[in-house]
């Protein structure tokens, strides 16, 4: 049965009570027509009765069950849903007559005019006044609030029942009489509603009874509408009675229009949980892409903060180019994953806030500022990363240098003190004569100075030793051990020499002869000599140098030395000028000489010999000069293409990031014009790739070529690579801020004068450009588009509130999209968590719960299936088995502040 409590509860006294006072002035005297008032006793006493057995009671005779008015006032409870004042329950005339005075006095005041019906009247039975004060109640409680395209009452319910039945043959309703004695127009109403109860096409006209007979069946068994007309009265009547027929039509009406009203509740339904599904699909996918990203972040940043130490430069270049495969191959993916997840996170939050529902907030350590934080992380180890590993090949290079040259100064020295401790510790003095232990003394004397010209050689392999050990060089322990053992050699060498110096000493007051030529020879050749070794050494010394000032400064430090080559020559010169003096000396004299000079080992031929071998090296060294000239002058080319092409990058990406700050600030044309041109001008900025690829194979060279500066620009690669990658998110950022408000438009109904209003208004107020409001300047946009926001203290709290919306995360700076979302909210209807309640309520039968079983039948399978999946048990009072609960999971669906 149809309740009408909520109907009643919203009545007016307006239009409706008009047509009530019309058919207040009934004609009584029809009502003595017996067939009419046969009609509307069983009708009037059937539609009681379908409200009285909701409380358990029922009428038999309609004259007589009212007569002492405690059924009347409990048929107004029922249908009104309110508490009328206590009945009298005494038996006497003045307690009924009270009773069903307190129940016309409920009628009056719902605004209806009682025309001639007082309480003894019904208290004697009177059935004229019964009946009439039943229709009255009738026409109040079931057919005023019937409404259709603004019509009410009776030409509404007439016009309902015409527009259902206009497409059936045979049928026309034109009143309330006549036009349903065929039984067809009551066939077509239940057919139109529930085609699986009726086989309209197999009804026949001229047969009116079974027609009526059916149509009261089906009713009453299938719609839970009681008989409440006989066929064979009506087909027997002349004219029906209007009433009686009204009064069963209304509840097909009432029957149906919940019918409707659930039909309503449940595509509002749909329409919201279609809107939760594909939200939640959104947040499974930012959920998953957030830690496939960061997993990769979190494998990634331990192989870039690996310091792991190579022994060879060679082994360190490895390492440099799986880094520059990593910058180009595996991690310009990732910059397009972030930027995705980032775009992804903002249509997915503009969408919950078009459809009313909380902020979407990613589990704990994947929000967006979390993968920015790792991301940050990544670059920060990257940059490390790079920086070490150039470091490393600066201080092996270093390491490789020191390396080759302390082995070159250990070999000279060991060659030269090889046989240098059995020289002192031979006594051949002993048995000499005097000049000859004067010659001994003499030539001791030359070993010495020998001996201190060697120091310095002995104290540069101790430094360079040190040297390798600072800078952790791989092979540092066999270094180590050469050292020491030249150090220890050094120290029995310098304590032999001191002991045979004594000897001979001893030995010299027994000796005097000496011969002062082979001691000049002696003295002059041993510096000579080490100055040549010296000088071929030098010659020798391997170089490196990272600019053209540096090998210039080589080159002419050499072409000094060559200065000094005339000057050695004459020294040269001058010491075999004294050989040639003693061999002049002893065949003028007659002496005869030794095999050699007894002062020295250093023989005229070993000088010439050192000498030629010195000067066949000075062309090879300028050659190795001029080589390593050219090769600088070639890396400072390389320098140059790398500068030019970094400057003429720079400013473009300069230029671009400037372009797109003025595109996102003017915004001219509809939405779609500025989206399509913010894709046009994506293409372009791509199509620029090339000339970053032509950069980073301009980097790779100079890498190659281990050239670690550049004075001719400020630009480094490492800068660019983040220019390059800004301006890409950049642009893909300001499409997704148009998409967005694409979003936006389409979902509130904002028209393209609206957005333009709004955005001329936040440019107006934006005078930095900056793409945000800060607090005062939106309170002042605010005040121009008439909001009052002035500094009193309802203006505070008004503007405290809408900052609460713009601002929640308490930034003080307000978006162009928060201030459109905002005002988009201001201006157009929502769905909110008590209108989702609502609709579940009526699916429910004005329950507070809804079963499974209901679910099923209002809701698509999909959704009826997601609803009960994330319902809760209900366990209110009234709760029976199976029962869920439908508010939680609305208010959930919103989220707490719309509880």
């Amino acid at each position: 049965m149809v309740d009408y409590h909520a109907a009643n509860n919203q009545s007016t006294v307006g239009g409706a009570q008009t047509y009530m006072e019309q058919e207040n002035d009934w004609d009584r005297d029809l009502l003595l027509d017996p067939a009419w008032e046969k009609q509307q006793r069983k009708t009037f006493t059937a539609w009681c009765n379908s409200h009285l057995r909701k409380a358990g009671t029922q009428i038999e005779n309609i004259e007589e069950d009212f007569r002492d008015g405690l059924k009347l006032m409990l048929l107004l409870e029922v249908i009104s849903g309110e508490r009328l004042p206590k009945p009298e329950r005494g038996k006497m005339r003045v307690h009924k007559i009270n009773n069903v005075n307190k129940a016309l006095d409920f009628i009056a005041s719902k605004g209806v005019k009682l025309v001639s019906i007082g309480a003894e009247e019904i208290v004697d039975g009177n059935a004229k006044m019964t009946l009439g004060m039943i229709w009255t109640i009738i026409l109040r409680f079931a057919i005023q609030d019937i409404s259709v395209e603004e019509t009410s009452a009776k030409e509404g319910l007439l016009l309902w029942c015409q527009r259902k039945t206009a497409p059936y043959k045979n049928v026309n309703v034109q009143n309330f009489h006549i036009s349903w004695k065929d039984g067809l127009a009551f066939n077509a109403l239940i057919h139109r509603h529930r085609p699986d109860l009726i086989d309209y096409d197999s009804l026949r006209k001229d047969d009116p009874v079974t027609n009526l007979n059916n149509a009261f069946e089906v009713a009453e068994k299938h719609l839970d509408i009681p008989k409440m007309l006989d066929a064979e009265d009506i087909v027997n009547t002349a004219r029906p009675d209007e009433k009686a027929i009204m009064t069963y039509v209304s509840s097909f009406y009432h029957a149906f229009s919940g019918a409707q009203k659930a039909e309503t509740a449940a595509n509002r339904i749909c329409k919201v949980l279609a809107v939760n599904q594909e939200n939640e699909q959104m947040m499974e996918d930012y959920e998953k892409l957030a830690s496939d990203l960061l997993e990769w972040i979190r494998r990634t940043i331990p192989w870039l903060e690996n310091r792991t130490q190579e022994k060879t430069v060679n082994d360190m270049q490895v390492k440099q180019e799986d880094f520059r495969d990593y910058r180009c191959v595996h991690k310009p993916p990732k910059v397009q994953e972030k930027c995705q997840l980032e775009i992804s996170f903002n249509t997915l939050q503009t969408k919950l806030r078009l459809s009313n529902r909380p902020a979407f907030m990613p589990s704990e350590g994947r929000m967006v500022s979390d993968i920015n934080k790792a991301w940050h992380n990544l670059e920060g180890a990257e940059k490390g990363y790079e920086e070490w590993i150039l470091s490393e090949i600066r201080r092996l290079e270093r390491l490789e240098h020191l390396a080759v040259k302390f082995h070159q100064k250990c070999a000279i020295h060991e060659s030269w003190t090889d046989g240098k401790e059995a020289m002192l510790t031979q006594k051949d003095y002993e048995t000499c004569t005097l000049s000859e232990v004067k010659a001994l003394l003499r030539k001791h004397e030359a070993f010495e100075s020998d001996l201190a010209a060697h120091q310095d050689r002995v104290e540069q392999i101790a430094a360079i030793a040190q040297e390798l050990n600072e800078l952790d060089y791989y092979d540092a322990a066999s270094v180590n051990a050469r050292c020491q053992k030249i150090c220890d050699q050094w120290d029995v060498l310098g304590a032999l020499t001191h002991k045979r110096k004594e000897s001979l000493e001893r030995t010299e007051k027994q000796l005097e002869s000496i011969d002062e030529l082979y001691l000049e020879y002696a003295k002059r050749a041993a510096p000579f000599n080490n100055w040549m070794e010296g000088a071929m050494e030098d010659l020798q010394d391997m170089f490196i140098v990272h600019n053209i000032e540096e090998i210039q400064g080589l080159i002419t430090a050499h072409e000094q030395f060559k200065s000094t080559l005339p000057e050695a020559n004459k020294e040269r010169e001058a010491i075999q000028s004294i050989q040639s003096e003693v061999q002049k000396i002893a065949q003028s004299n007659g002496i005869k000489l030794s095999s050699g000079n007894p002062y020295t080992s250093i023989t005229p031929e070993s000088i010439n010999s050192k000498w030629e071998q010195a000067m066949a090296m000075v062309p090879l060294r300028d050659n190795a000069l001029q080589e390593e000239l050219n090769k600088q002058n070639s890396n400072d080319t390389l320098r140059a293409t790398f500068a030019t092409q970094a400057n003429t990058v720079g400013a473009y990406i300069q230029a671009k990031m400037e372009e797109i700050g003025r595109i996102s600030i003017e915004m001219n044309g509809t939405l779609e014009d500025q989206l399509t041109n913010l894709k046009e001008y994506q293409k372009s900025i791509i199509s620029y790739t090339p000339e970053i690829n032509k950069l980073e194979g301009y980097h790779q060279h100079i890498q190659e070529a281990l050239i670690f500066d550049n004075q001719y620009t400020s630009y480094t690669m490492e800068h660019l690579r983040v220019g390059w990658e800004q301006l890409l998110t950049t642009i893909a950022r300001t499409i997704n801020e148009v998409e967005n408000q694409i979003l936006t438009r389409d979902a509130k109904g904002i028209s393209q004068e609206q957005l333009y209003e709004y955005r001329a208004s936040f440019n107006h107020f934006d005078k930095d450009h900056s793409g945000a409001l800060m607090a005062e300047e939106f309170k002042a946009c605010l005040i121009s588009l008439g909001y009052d926001v002035e500094k009193d203290k309802q203006g505070e709290a008004e503007f405290n509130r809408i900052m609460g919306i713009v601002d929640p995360n308490g930034s003080g700076a307000v978006t162009f999209q928060a201030f459109i979302d905002f005002m988009s909210t201001e201006t157009t209807d929502r769905d909110t968590a008590d209108q989702v309640i609502a609709s579940f309520k009526i699916l429910a039968a004005d329950k507070n719960y809804i079963t499974a079983d209901e679910l099923r039948r209002e809701l698509p399978p999909d959704q009826a299936e997601y609803c009960i999946a994330r319902m809760a048990p209900y366990t209110g009072p009234d709760a029976v088995p199976g029962a869920l609960d439908y508010m939680s999971f609305s208010t959930a669906l919103y989220g707490e502040s719309d509880l």
